[in-house]
């Protein structure tokens, strides 16, 4: 197993394969390197029980086709390669609850939930189906223009091919049959005087507005991979101030990978609520008229959203910085997001962790107790001993077998012939260390997977009492902030959140628990993580902004 195999695409020339062969033969990778190498691979095929239970490949990622050939690049084999078999399970249930409780309430003027519309309006391409059908661009990337229908899923090759795509407009008519009520719509993003006239009649006018993202060898309207501005699509803007200016009840949903400015028309009093769905996936119609009538509580904002572009202390870069690739230095260590608009007090649009109720919550009775943990100890060990040092193999050994039929572009680590490059004479060595067969000294953070296992060790337990206060059952996404309390950490840091369920007039104990590595820096100089002297601080709340309880760390 070669990632990556080939150094450029469908080169057959690989990094790895009979070049490791040579580089173990010279001495370059010791032999127990690579029986390293293989015991992980390994492990993982044990794991998953593959030695007791496999069945045969019947998917091909390079075409949708039932025939056509095993080995695609090389064009043989021809058989059935995509068997269709389906293992989608309840995946449509799990997929509309996630993408539902993903959704979050921004703006609510109280339009939010709605009840039983007596005229609704939907308005935008985002609303509908794209005429080319969900999976009619390839890898979801429409690269002859933006895409023309909503947007659930981002684009690049590690997309999936819909099985279905309910759009918001099919959900909502469904909905709207069921509630007796009357459902128009204008899905041309660009016809303003049917939007006027339509957006006048109704009492609730649904807009949807996107933009999308995906992998850079796919380029939509010039977008290469990334987004070039974080404006909306398609007219978004447009379309919402013209309907804003002709409804009093507007009501805007956004499918977008990440943040998008808001300040044209989020403070345009017709726009009542505004919600933010992201890239939903299939169910994406039925999950935004679960959150939009109230049969979901919504979520809470994964990322900050600014007022400005400039807010966010960074700069696009819209053309490579060097030859093959673009180079980012990020220069602002732990003031990432949120933690930039704290360090420089910016105030932001909707800050990170924001999400609106169809509730009220009260929080109180913020109680710290501190356990015992006992200290922490640098790891003082060394990894096993190789168990086996010696090459036995030769390049004459390693030659592919006579009888084998080698396969184009496929990456093998036999060799061609005994006189590859590389076979004579010593191979480039690596630091001295790496060729320690009696094992090499652990780091003093070390010790298990994820680092030193005192790290989790728990230092303080943290209860706050929490209370719905309004009419309706609802969940709530507490969360714990900390301020380790150096001039140069960050104001604070998420270090825990709970989603929970209670119901109207109802108070319920939310435990979280601090761990040592919580509160730990690292440290240059020992190479391990420290907690220093300053006073630290526990912060318990619905965002980063809204933190209504506080209490000192002893």
């Amino acid at each position: 197993m070669a990632m990556p195999g080939d150094q450029t695409f469908v080169s057959g020339n690989a990094f790895w394969g009979a070049n490791l062969t040579v580089a173990v033969l010279n001495g370059t990778v010791p032999v127990w390197r690579l029986d390293d190498m293989a015991t992980r691979i390994m492990a993982s095929f044990y794991k998953v029980g593959l030695d007791k239970d496999r069945v045969d490949v019947n998917f091909d990622s390079w075409t949708t086709d039932v025939y056509g050939f095993e080995h695609w690049f090389a064009r043989e084999d021809y058989r059935i390669v995509n068997g269709n078999v389906d293992v989608r399970g309840t995946h449509a249930a799990l997929i509309r609850e996630i993408a539902a409780k993903g959704t979050v309430v921004l703006k609510n003027n109280g339009s939010l939930p709605l009840g039983r519309p007596r005229q609704i309006a939907v308005f935008g391409s985002d609303a509908t189906d794209n005429p080319k059908g969900p999976n009619g661009c390839p890898d979801r990337g429409c690269s002859d223009g933006t895409p023309e229908g909503t947007v659930a899923m981002g684009w690049g090759s590690g997309t999936a091919n819909f099985p279905y795509l309910i759009s918001p407009l099919n959900a909502l008519q469904n909905k709207a049959i069921a509630d007796g009520s009357v459902i128009q719509w204008v899905v041309d993003d660009y016809a303003t005087t049917q939007m006027n006239s339509t957006a006048r009649q109704a009492d609730t006018c649904l807009v949807f507005v996107k933009s999308l993202s995906g992998e850079g060898y796919i380029s939509v309207d010039g977008n290469q991979g990334d987004r070039k501005n974080l404006t909306l699509w398609r007219n978004g803007e447009e379309v919402i101030k013209t309907v804003a200016g002709n409804c009093n009840n507007t009501i805007v949903t956004v499918h977008a990978p990440g943040p998008v400015t808001m300040e044209e028309w989020i403070d345009h009093p017709n726009v009542t609520a505004v919600l933010f769905a992201g890239l939903p996936g299939q169910e994406s119609g039925n999950s935004i008229v679960d959150v939009l009538y109230g049969l979901v509580e919504p979520g809470r904002l994964p990322f900050t959203i600014a007022k400005n572009e400039s807010d966010y202390g960074v700069s696009l870069m819209y053309e490579p910085d060097n030859t093959y690739a673009p180079q980012q230095n990020f220069t602002d260590a732990l003031y990432i997001d949120y933690r930039y608009f704290d360090k420089h007090n910016i105030t932001p649009r909707f800050p990170f962790g924001h999400g609106l109720s169809y509730t009220s919550w009260k929080y109180n009775e913020l109680k710290v107790r501190k356990i015992n943990a006992g200290p922490y100890y640098p790891i003082n060990a060394r990894t096993p001993a190789a168990q086996n040092t010696n090459v036995t193999e030769t390049p004459s050994s390693l030659l592919f077998p006579s009888d084998f039929h080698q396969v184009d572009f496929y990456v093998y680590p036999w060799l061609n012939n005994t006189h590859q490059s590389g076979l004579d004479g010593n191979g480039t060595k690596g630091p001295s260390g790496a060729y320690d067969p009696t094992g090499a000294p652990i780091r003093p953070a070390g010790g298990a997977p994820g680092g030193h296992p005192g790290l989790y060790d728990i230092l303080y337990e943290v209860n706050v009492t929490v209370s719905n206060v309004g009419k309706r059952n609802g969940e709530e996404v507490v969360q714990l902030y900390i301020s380790q309390g150096e001039s140069d950490d960050p104001v604070r840091v998420l270090r825990g959140f709970q989603r929970i369920s209670v119901d109207a007039g109802g108070s319920t104990n939310v435990i979280f628990t601090i761990l040592r590595r919580d509160i730990s820096r690292w440290d240059v100089t020992t190479q391990n993580w420290v907690i220093s002297q300053a006073p630290k601080t526990v912060y318990v709340g619905r965002s980063s902004r809204d933190l209504p309880l506080s209490s000192k760390l002893e």
